[in-house]
């Protein structure tokens, strides 16, 4: 089977505010290169990824372009464009610079230890069932609360996995999707996977991701990944 065209789009409009910092987190240094550069890299480096679509806050379009892309020699970006106030607005930003047919791998840049196995884990799902989310198995038992916090339910923890990016899907499928919460303005979704199953009720896969593909959010999730990277 011929591989399919991928385009990775990695969002890094992230502000930061619960990292208590003026830099914006993805910008922090960890093991002296910014935290962007790791999943930067990691599609660089991966063969499966074709193209790259970086999509950052208003204004650090060329901050990105001169410390980053070009500072690491990250060739496969094709384009570099401004994102929304929110998530859903930057990835819809993104998908419209998307050319070709194929795949698009949709990733958080605070996420970098995103890695070719996870990424070639990612294509295979895909191209099996066409919408595909990274995560992992919950270790915690998770309760549902009411306003007041009192237990309404204690969901089986079998079936509960903590969802990460990647998340990918055919391209045509998660365009179609956005496109839909754009046009009716819905605003409450989370994550991609969420907009496909809403907006087009179709299927989404769960593949493993790793247990240390966290997001950088807080000052303890630098101290963290500087800990993994020393692994």
């Amino acid at each position: 089977m011929d591989k399919k065209y991928c385009t990775a789009i990695v969002l890094a409009g992230g502000s930061g505010k619960r990292m208590g910092t003026k830099t914006h987190k993805q910008y922090l240094l960890i093991g002296g290169k910014p935290v962007l550069y790791y999943s930067l890299k990691a599609f660089q480096d991966s063969e499966l990824i074709d193209e790259i679509i970086l999509v950052t806050g208003s204004g650090e379009e060329e901050y990105c372009r001169q410390m980053i892309v070009e500072k690491y020699d990250i060739r496969k970006v094709s384009c570099i464009i401004s994102g929304g106030k929110e998530r859903y607005e930057s990835v819809w930003n993104g998908l419209r610079q998307v050319e070709k047919d194929g795949f698009v791998f949709i990733h958080d840049g605070a996420r970098p230890f995103v890695d070719g196995e996870m990424i070639r884990r990612a294509y295979e799902c895909v191209n099996r069932c066409s919408a595909c989310a990274a995560g992992m198995p919950a270790k915690d038992t998770i309760k549902v609360v009411d306003e007041n916090r009192t237990v309404v339910d204690t969901p089986d923890r079998n079936r509960l996995w903590i969802v990460q990016t990647p998340q990918v899907f055919d391209a045509r499928i998660v365009y179609e999707a956005y496109e839909l919460l754009m046009d009716k303005q819905i605003t409450a979704v989370t994550d991609d996977a969420m907009v496909v199953e809403k907006m087009l009720g179709f299927p989404v896969r769960m593949f493993e991701g790793s247990y240390e593909n966290i997001k950088i959010t807080t000052p303890e999730d630098m101290e963290t990944a500087e800990a993994f990277l020393k692994k």
